[in-house]
């Protein structure tokens, strides 16, 4: 829909396993650090762990990667991202989501992917059991890469069920057990150290060979409003158990996302149908899809592009015709549109690039580029047959004549204006190139044929409108008679 486009920037995202430690997954992390440090084409990279990741956890995590200048790497963006890709799925224990920014960003959920496919439910426990079988179905569809899900639903806890009856016998309420638990494990800052030239955060939490094993909190006291230290294992009973690590919602509605992306040469189209085919197999009555951030921008955009492309060209017609005060021979000079659109599309095929957005709107203005061929021919054999009575062949004839030498230099300026585009000169090319392709290949394709189709339309279409006045007189003169 939206190509990428070589900024120098590669992003990424990190997923680890959901009972790993922090510490763990720093170490982890920078094992994916040192392999794309490694990298030639890679300058400088930043990470972050713990709240940088998609849903703020600390078993995810964010990269920012530099790459080195254009002209002193061999590889695209896209073609680092694919080269390293099996490299870090060698990494043991984590999950590395690397990709190239889109050259227009579109919002939507922070996912691991570009592309996001929500599901929605009332109920929580429908969804949950409906990510998994959709999950396996889209990483078998083949030419998509990177698919994830944000549910992640094996996340450890330990649940501390307090004995109200035990705690109020000893003095202790639900507020101070909590309390002992923030002051054990919240690493909350307590005070400020001043000195002459620093200043310094007291943090208290407990010793970290206390934190590294749940079955320390049996151990953990908490003070009663006597004063007393009394064990949490006296009036609490601790329980492990899983959870989800975080529970998103899309319009107030509880909700699970999968995220993918497209491997090269797959449209999104062919994606986004094959992912409806799997829902539509796998999703209860009570779950309910829809595609989020750019894969529902580009659904809504093409079922409307096709609508924008028709306007456009009744617009022009209907422009012509009042400029002409003739409806019959604007259709002469949109008569090179097919073959325009016919081009644009072939070289689009021949170079294996995709329809996009700006593909698309290659083909809009195709149509402001091509009708100037048509205009300078049937203007000027209008006006020869109007005001030097010539007939309908001779005024085109000379009208190829005479406009034969600007048709080509205006069609040549166009083209060799438009050649840096589709060459893909430049930084950031990758998302033009697809708008100089279709318009260079439009242009040629229509300048082969419009020199001749257009004068056959005028001739054809003149001696209907002849036929069509000749009927309108005959009938005009049998209603008098």
């Amino acid at each position: 829909f939206i190509p990428t486009e070589d900024t120098g920037q590669l992003m990424g995202n990190t997923k680890a396993a959901q009972d790993i430690s922090f510490n763990d997954m720093l170490q982890h992390q920078q094992a994916i650090i040192d392999i794309l440090r490694q990298d030639p084409n890679i300058e400088a990279v930043n990470s972050i762990v713990g709240s940088g990741g998609p849903n703020g956890s600390t078993n995810s995590g964010r990269i920012n990667i530099r790459l080195k200048p254009r002209s002193q790497r061999e590889l695209g963006a896209d073609e680092i991202v694919q080269e390293l890709t099996p490299k870090l799925r060698r990494v043991p224990g984590i999950q590395a989501f690397l990709r190239s920014p889109p050259a227009i960003p579109i919002g939507g959920q922070q996912t691991n992917s570009t592309y996001q496919f929500t599901l929605q439910s009332l109920n929580i426990d429908d969804l949950r059991q409906s990510i998994p079988p959709l999950l396996q179905k889209v990483r078998a569809i083949q030419g998509l890469r990177g698919v994830d899900s944000d549910l992640q639903l094996s996340t450890p806890q330990v649940e501390v069920k307090v004995d109200h009856d035990k705690a109020a016998s000893l003095n202790v309420t639900a507020a101070l057990v909590e309390k002992a638990l923030s002051d054990a494990y919240g690493s909350g800052q307590i005070s400020t150290i001043y000195t002459p030239d620093n200043q310094y955060y007291v943090v208290m939490e407990l010793k970290p060979e206390y934190q590294r094993d749940p079955t320390a909190l049996s151990m953990l006291y908490v003070r009663s409003n006597t004063g007393q230290s009394i064990p949490l294992s006296a009036i609490a009973t601790l329980n492990e158990t899983v959870s989800p690590l975080t529970i998103n919602h899309l319009s107030g509605l509880p909700s699970a996302t999968i995220s993918f992306d497209t491997a090269p040469g797959v449209s999104l189209s062919q994606a986004t149908d094959e992912i409806k085919q799997a829902a539509k197999a796998v999703l209860p009555s009570t779950v309910t899809a829809s595609f989020q951030g750019s894969s529902q921008v580009f659904q809504q955009s093409f079922s409307d592009l096709g609508g924008l492309l028709l306007v456009s060209i009744v617009v022009i017609y209907l422009i012509l015709g009042i400029l002409y005060e003739d409806f019959i021979h604007p259709l002469t000079i949109l008569s090179g549109l097919p073959s325009a659109g016919f081009g644009a599309l072939l070289t689009l095929l021949i170079f294996q690039v995709e329809l996009n957005l700006y593909s698309f709107i290659g083909l809009i203005l195709l149509v402001g580029i091509v009708k100037k061929n048509g205009i300078m021919l049937v203007d000027f054999a209008i006006e020869r047959q109007r005001h030097h009575g010539k007939t309908a062949l001779e005024a085109i004839h000379e009208a190829c004549l005479v406009r034969f030498r600007p048709i080509m230099m205006t069609t040549m300026a166009a083209l060799i204006g438009t050649l840096p585009i589709a060459l893909g000169v430049g930084s950031g090319s990758e998302s033009r190139r697809p708008l100089g392709i279709a318009i260079v290949g439009g242009l040629l394709f229509s300048q082969i044929l419009t020199l001749y189709l257009t004068p056959v339309f005028y001739l054809y279409l003149e001696a209907w409108r002849t036929k069509l006045q000749s009927t309108n007189r005959r009938t005009t003169l049998s209603e008098q008679g």
